[in-house]
């Protein structure tokens, strides 16, 4: 099992989560986050005066996958969430030891 955890651009979520579900992926948990990476935040203005907004808001998602392959949830996540600007985000993989469905205790990919 694999966990996947995408930041994406917070207007982007109804696309990416539209191509997810089109690939079975229907399970995910989504978290409105705050941070920053390349860009170090962006110069706004704010009534006249130029202020420095150093965490931008970003959506993370958070999928655990066991039988879709993971190159096709890279690829939906990919094709769908950028626009070619700093700032589209990234994605991490990370393995996953086990998972434990609460209701029934059920463990490993039959819980996923």
């Amino acid at each position: 099992m694999k966990m996947v955890i995408a930041i994406i651009r917070p207007e982007r979520l109804p696309i990416v989560r539209h191509a997810l579900e089109q690939i079975g992926i229907v399970s995910m948990t989504i978290t409105e986050v705050r941070g920053r990476g390349a860009q170090r935040g962006v110069v706004q203005e704010y009534r006249g005066q130029q202020v420095r907004v150093d965490y931008l808001p970003k959506i993370r998602i958070e999928i655990v996958i066991n039988t879709t392959p993971l190159d096709d949830v890279i690829d939906a996540i990919l094709e769908n969430a950028g626009t070619g600007q700093i700032g589209d985000g990234k994605i991490f993989v990370l393995p996953v030891e086990d998972a434990v469905r609460v209701r029934t205790r059920e463990r490993g990919p039959a819980a996923v």
